[in-house]
Order: C-alpha cells, then structure tokens, then sequence
C-alpha cells in the first residue's frame, strides 16, 4: 500500500506514538508485507525468528519490536507491539468508509457495463466496460475490475484477509488495507469470494475463468488464461502462473508457486510449490502418473499378503 504521498519518519513515529532510529526527516513511501516490500515501504516484525529477514529486506523502515543495530541507509520504529501498531497506520492511511447507497457515488462504472438488481459496489471501485455484474454481488472499497468481465450472483470480492494474531484473550485481525484487481475478460461464477490484500494485491489475471463456490485468499496472485473448477480454495500469498489448470476441490497450503501450464487434478492437496507444464495429483501432492501407480500398487497388497500366507502355510 502506498501512501498517496510521502511522509516522514518522524510523522509516521508520532501517528503510532513510537521511538525511532534514523534521520527524523527519513521518507516513507507506504507500508507492505515482506513478501511485496519495495524501497521505502514500512515492513513489520515481532518474533526474533524474522528479524534478519525484515532487516535485509527491500523495505527501508523496519517496525519492530526490539533495539537493534539499525542497517545502513534504513531506519527503524521501535514499538512494544509492531503487530498493533501496524494496525494503527492502517487505519489512519486506509480507513474503513461506512456507505448507505448500493452504488458508491465514487464508483466508476465504464460504457456498457450492466450493474443487476441488489448488488454493492463500495468506494472508489472502478469497473470497466462491457462488465456484466449479476445480482447480489458485493464489491468491497477500492477493488479494480477490467473490460468484459463477468461476475455471477452472491460472490463477494474485497472481503478482509483471514490473517490472526493470538493473543492471551483471543484473536486479533491484522487488519486489510489492500485491493483486489480483476483484469480483462475475466469470469467468476456464483457465490465466489475473493479476499483483499492485507497491503497489496489480490490479482486475477487476464482471461481466467472461475469455476461456481471457488475461494481465492489475500495477496494471491493468478495469471493468464487459468481454469479453476468448482469448490477449490486457494490460501493466501499463492502465485499461480499463466494457463493452470486446478480441477474440483482443490486445497492449497499459503506461499507456494504452481507453474505455468500445470494441470492439478480434483481434490489434490497442493502442500508445496510444483513445476509447471505436469500433471499433479493426491495428497500429498506428485505427478499424477506416480500418485496413480502407487494406488494401483496398494490394490495388491491384499493378493501379496495371501500369497504370502499360503506359503508359509
């Protein structure tokens, strides 16, 4: 997410009360996850685990929850809960706006597009043209979508990222200030949802078509010309590359890369990144043809067994 425009350390050290380390008139471009930070992005960390690789990091502000020995040319925010206290810079930079219209009067809706009876589309959404947006959609603030995409009814896009702190008395949310992005000659079935990026984007890339009751999680990013079947969840921060193809009930863990061209059959748990241009199946995940004469081979052990036994008889 980036700020709209630049601030200073120290502005950003008053706005979540905080010690800093570094020149007071440092400048802040906007706040990331690690995985999407670029020079002059706030990054945050709270475990000793992480803190090598938030400091090493493309992000030039490290908050953080411990003194340490500051890189050269970054600074840092010292804070006693950087998980709060990104929350906070969150809610001051991309506050939630309340709406009491189904069409946001900031909403940008290109030439031809059709809007259906009963839908939502939040603040400062842009729609491209020749878009055919059936019933009951809800469009979340600051989602973008393309030319001739198709949206089927109940599916939702923009929804917050599922993304949890645990803390002594319960869960606390790491709140959403990110989008979703559509492009061109997309299609969603019915009663999909698409959940926002926690700081960047949710991106669909051009000419994917989604299958009905698909979930695709925050930060995700699918390609070009992919087929995704019905009842598949994809978990967050997943790069899925041009032209996949995921089957039925597909599951996949977080912060994995599925190949271009990779075909994954129905109902396989993709537990780890797999190249592209083969075909997987099971769970765990391997190439189909593997998977299936492992199954075949399980099929005779009850005819190896008897074997067996009549020998020894």
């Amino acid at each position: 997410m980036k700020f709209h425009k630049t601030h200073t350390l120290k502005e950003i050290a008053d706005i979540i009360q905080c010690e800093y380390i570094g020149d007071e008139r440092f400048p802040v471009h906007g706040m990331n996850e690690i995985h999407v930070v670029t020079r002059g992005d706030i990054v945050f960390v709270d475990h000793p685990k992480y803190y090598d690789k938030a400091l090493q990091s493309a992000a030039t502000i490290v908050l953080i929850n411990k003194k340490v020995d500051c890189p050269d040319g970054k600074a840092l925010l010292i804070s006693d809960d950087p998980f709060r206290d990104f929350n906070k810079l969150t809610r001051h930079f991309r506050p939630f706006q309340s709406s009491n219209v189904a069409v946001s009067e900031s909403a940008v809706i290109g030439e031809g597009t059709i809007i259906q009876p009963n839908c939502f589309i939040g603040n400062n959404v842009v729609i491209g043209k020749d878009c055919l947006i059936h019933a009951n959609v809800s469009i979340y603030d600051n989602t973008i979508i393309g030319d001739n995409v198709i949206i089927h009814s109940g599916s939702v896009l923009g929804a917050d990222a599922f993304y949890y702190k645990k803390r002594s008395e319960g869960f606390d949310q790491l709140l959403s200030g990110g989008r979703v992005v559509i492009e061109n000659n997309v299609g969603i079935g019915a009663l999909c949802t698409i959940d926002k990026g926690v700081t960047g984007d949710t991106t669909i890339g051009e000419g994917t078509k989604i299958d009905n009751q698909v979930h695709v999680g925050h930060d995700t990013v699918i390609g070009k010309k992919c087929l995704i079947a019905s009842q598949t969840g994809i978990a967050g921060c997943v790069i899925i590359e041009d032209e996949v193809t995921l089957w039925g009930q597909v599951g996949t863990t977080s912060g994995i890369t599925i190949g271009e061209k990779a075909v994954i059959l129905g109902q396989t748990g993709v537990t780890k990144s797999v190249e592209g241009g083969k075909t997987y199946f099971g769970t765990p995940i391997e190439e189909s043809r593997e998977k299936l004469k492992q199954l075949a081979n399980l099929k005779k052990i009850p005819e190896i067994l008897n074997k067996l036994n009549k020998n020894e008889g």
